[in-house]
């Protein structure tokens, strides 16, 4: 049984509190070590419905910008990539509803991200279904104003157009019976791959507005929780699963052809999946055995796996740095947030936020995209972060890391 199964079926999940859920999760982890079963876990369910958001700004110490509560769940942090919006952080919010008919709601709020004058305000907010992913469309892509799409509970996709100031829904379509749980945009924005919790993956185009399934297909036997294409090779999309499953699939058939599976190095599933924006041979992936793995893919019919590096924590995103080449920020669950440099030849942890800044599991991180350097003035890289139980999104600066990778 796998952890969605596990905590829905728990007679005192809806009794429990969040501690007890997570008590609950790190004894599932620890049993499904134990028995080495090829099965891993999910996002938790929490049965309080705190309505709270409040924003705070500090510089109690060194690293820490401001911090703020969402009304649910935090589980997606999303800095908008697109010029002039560099400012724009999308979070998003997850909350179980219970009752006799459970209910999935959720949110996005956008703020207003100023860390060298310690801002951090939130300036608009929509109520949404439960939403598990959002990201924004890439930088040159065919649209030439930013659109977050999301990724929702009720197996939705949704695309809303940013226009500076507020969000609005322009295209919605229910594009399966399962809950969609992750996706990706591929680099001109014209298609999203989905990955959803039946196993299977989607890819949808969006033209004019309109969003269309082109083609759905059986990837994985469980959850699939990461899919990303590669910005180097557009038709190709990789997904990760519950079944530990790291596949690679040629779009340009339908349904999509595998291009290679490896189902024997991740001892757990699945989590997240990034291709290196520098180098269009290096693939990282991120898994619950808490392993981030650096993926040499020149050998398209079996993948080397060239080095790996325990974060100590189930490796749920992973993020590279906008400029820095082989710089990652990894948010690990249990264990706070890594920035690590990794290459082809060995990754090392080159920083840590502890996981005492974030009182539950570390789900959401993301990099902000800072103006150019003007004047030979280094600027500080700064860092979202956000935690599901306790709703909390943070900004801070990383103590070693600036944007021109000194």
């Amino acid at each position: 049984m796998n952890l969605f199964k596990f905590l829905w079926s728990s007679d005192d999940l809806w009794s429990s509190s969040d501690d007890d859920l997570e008590e609950l999760l790190m004894l599932y982890l620890a049993s499904t070590e134990l028995k080495r079963k090829k099965r891993s876990t999910s996002r938790g369910y929490n049965k309080t419905n705190r309505s709270r958001s409040k924003r705070r700004s500090t510089y109690s110490n060194d690293m820490d910008v401001g911090y703020c509560y969402l009304d649910g769940n935090a589980d997606a942090v999303e800095f908008c990539p697109h010029d002039s919006y560099h400012h724009v952080l999308a979070a998003a919010a997850y909350t179980l509803k219970e009752g006799d008919q459970p209910s999935r709601s959720g949110s996005i709020s956008l703020f207003n991200v100023d860390a060298d004058a310690g801002r951090f305000d939130l300036f608009h907010r929509v109520d949404t279904a439960g939403v598990f992913d959002i990201k924004w469309s890439p930088v040159g892509g065919y649209h030439s104003h930013p659109l977050l799409a999301r990724a929702d509970a009720d197996g939705c996709l949704r695309i809303h157009s940013f226009d500076g100031c507020t969000i609005r829904e322009i295209s919605g379509e229910k594009i399966s019976s399962s809950m969609c749980l992750c996706l990706d945009w591929n680099p001109s924005a014209t298609s999203i791959s989905v990955g959803h919790s039946d196993g299977s993956v989607s890819i949808v185009s969006l033209a004019d507005s309109q969003l269309k399934k082109l083609q759905e297909w059986k990837a994985h036997d469980f959850e699939v929780w990461a899919t990303s294409f590669d910005i180097h090779h557009p038709n190709l999309v990789y997904t990760g699963a519950d079944d530990c499953k790291f596949s690679c699939w040629d779009t340009r058939d339908s349904p999509s052809k595998l291009a290679f599976q490896n189902s024997k190095v991740h001892e757990m599933g699945v989590c997240c999946i990034a291709k290196s924006p520098s180098d269009p041979n290096i693939v990282l992936t991120g898994s619950y055995d808490e392993n981030l793995r650096v993926w040499d893919v020149r050998s398209i019919s079996k993948p080397i796996n060239e080095a790996s590096i325990s974060l100590g924590g189930g490796v749920w995103r992973i993020k590279y740095h906008p400029v820095v080449r082989d710089l990652v920020l990894a948010a690990c669950m249990h264990n706070g947030f890594a920035v690590v440099k990794a290459n082809g030849e060995k990754a090392e942890v080159v920083e840590t936020y502890s996981k005492n800044k974030h009182g539950s599991l570390a789900y959401g991180a993301d990099w902000q995209r800072r103006e150019s350097l003007q004047d030979s003035k280094r600027k500080r890289s700064v860092v979202a972060t956000c935690s599901f139980y306790d709703r909390l999104v943070r900004i801070w600066m990383p103590k070693y890391v600036d944007d021109d990778g000194k």
